[in-house]
């Protein structure tokens, strides 16, 4: 068993390129952290140049990076942008009709300052089982804002349990949109048991 898993590490040797894209990912996030922190920079803008920094670091050239940068976010913004906008203009008629005043007396009301958390990451369990992550962020957002100023709350303190709620149905549930999407590109199929789990054990 040893001399089968030696084959391929030695296949694989780490080489000074990878040390190198290891550095390079380290610098890229500097690069966003100070931008965003030390020099107020948005955070969008800030992402691209640690994306053009991590390219360039890592040895390609600028064209294919412009290229490769170009090609990723128009792809990701012709699956995902229509359900972003679709998701930002129902956040904002429920924050212009009352919705998430009436969202957030509701919880605040029936919630303690210890079940708050908890009652926030139900919330965005709820909101974002038929939804992405990013639409649902976009949804939760002025929940959690209105909600922490409502009852005096630290802003994180909901946040956090509520980003997990979103991340966990994201990432974890097949029924969300996420995971669905990573089965049709795997060609998996969530139906079916594997062949060595389903079939009945030899006798030894």
């Amino acid at each position: 068993m040893m001399a089968s898993l030696a084959v391929p590490l030695a296949a694989a040797p780490w080489t000074g390129h990878d040390t190198r894209l290891i550095v390079m990912v380290a610098v890229a996030i500097a690069v966003i952290v100070s931008l965003i922190t030390l020099f107020d920079f948005h955070p969008f803008i800030a992402l691209i140049a640690g994306s053009i920094v991590l390219g360039v670091g890592s040895g390609t050239e600028l064209a294919k990076v412009v290229e490769s940068f170009s090609t990723g976010m128009g792809t990701t913004l012709g699956s995902t942008g229509a359900l972003i906008a679709l998701g930002a203009i129902l956040g904002k008629l429920l924050a212009d009709s009352g919705g998430v005043d009436r969202i957030v007396d509701t919880i605040g009301s029936r919630s303690g300052p210890r079940v708050l958390p908890w009652s926030m990451a139900l919330i965005a369990a709820i909101i974002g089982l038929p939804m992405f992550f990013e639409v649902g962020l976009v949804l939760l957002i002025p929940i959690i804002v209105v909600m922490a100023k409502r009852t005096r709350t630290p802003l994180v303190l909901l946040a956090v349990p509520a980003l997990a709620g979103l991340g966990t149905l994201h990432a974890f549930v097949p029924p969300h949109p996420g995971p669905l999407v990573a089965v049709s590109a795997l060609k998996a199929d969530i139906g079916t048991r594997s062949g060595s789990a389903s079939s009945p054990r030899s006798p030894r």
